[in-house]
């Protein structure tokens, strides 16, 4: 035991040196690719998350359902014009191309209404908008490449069943030439329709922020003005004011470019009330572009103020 005169005695605390560890982290090198490669990405996401590639289970259910009853119409024409094309005396399509996606807007309306708001909606609500445009990627390229991937997955479900409809019919010994030239025209038709819903759905998206408001809305928008434009057009041509029934047709997707498909390839006539004249079929043709450009311009204009 030491004596209180005995001096303390204090051990320093260790002394440690600052060691760096490497981690394994470096400096990128490699090639910057910058807002082409950035806009490539966006689109290609877009287009699988459409369909629910690359999302939950849960999201892939609605857009393969309504792809499947889109086609199963389709196949069971098919089957009727192979199997019974001689029987039946038929050298036609049973339901032209031109038509089919009028027969079937219900589904094409609830698909584009479905996935419209969550390319649109939820970068706008959550202002995430914000962090992809800090990507090297300008406004205006993310409004043109989200609105091309929903163009592009609605022209997926537009189109498919026409070509199963095409093959169908080459296989039961229809017209080559013929047939092929009347694809041709209706899978334009297909991609007109496809950008004119696009742009519209999308636009009421972006104004309507809440993801299922805006399901609702654009289907109200699709369908309300079908139905009031095809009530338009049965009465006018019943009461012989036909040029009443040709301008309503201007005022619903389904019907304008329906009216297109007849004034630039003769398409078969889906409505009462078609265009005729090179003047209403001018009026048609620069109506289309007035809604996917206009739909665009109000498009960047919403998200300019947002993003602001």
């Amino acid at each position: 035991m030491s004596s209180p005169s005995e001096p303390q005695t204090t051990v320093d605390p260790p002394v440690h040196t600052a060691v760096i560890h490497d981690l394994g982290y470096r400096s990128y090198t490699g090639p910057r690719l910058g807002e082409p490669a950035v806009a490539r990405a966006f689109f290609g996401t877009g287009l699988r998350n459409c369909y629910g590639l690359g999302r939950s289970g849960r999201s892939k259910v609605l857009p393969m359902i309504l792809l499947g009853l889109m086609l199963l119409p389709a196949l069971i024409l098919v089957g009727v014009l192979v199997q019974a094309k001689t029987l039946l005396g038929l050298d036609d399509q049973i339901v032209p191309y031109s038509t089919y996606p009028l027969t079937t807007q219900l589904l094409i309306s609830v698909f584009v209404a479905s996935q419209a708001p969550a390319l649109v909606s939820r970068d706008l609500r959550f202002r995430t908008i914000t962090l992809y445009l800090a990507r090297p990627m300008r406004r205006t390229t993310y409004v043109l490449v989200r609105l091309a991937s929903l163009t592009a997955a609605t022209f997926v479900l537009v189109a498919a069943p026409l070509l199963l409809m095409y093959v169908g019919g080459l296989l039961a010994g229809l017209p080559l030439g013929r047939e092929t030239g009347r694809i041709l025209g209706a899978l334009v038709g297909a991609a007109l329709l496809a950008a004119c819903l696009s742009g519209l759905a999308a636009l009421v998206s972006a104004l309507t922020i809440r993801r299922g408001l805006a399901v609702a809305a654009v289907i109200v928008v699709l369908l309300v003005s079908y139905t009031v434009v095809a009530t338009i057009q049965g009465i006018s041509f019943d009461s012989g004011h036909e040029t009443v029934g040709q301008v309503a047709g201007l005022f619903s997707p389904y019907t304008l470019v329906n009216g297109v498909q007849v004034i630039l390839f003769n398409a078969p006539e889906a409505t009462p009330t078609p265009p005729s004249g090179a003047a209403q079929g001018a009026l048609y043709l620069a109506t289309t572009a007035l809604v996917v450009l206009g739909s665009v311009g109000a498009m960047l204009a919403r998200y300019r103020k947002v993003a602001a």
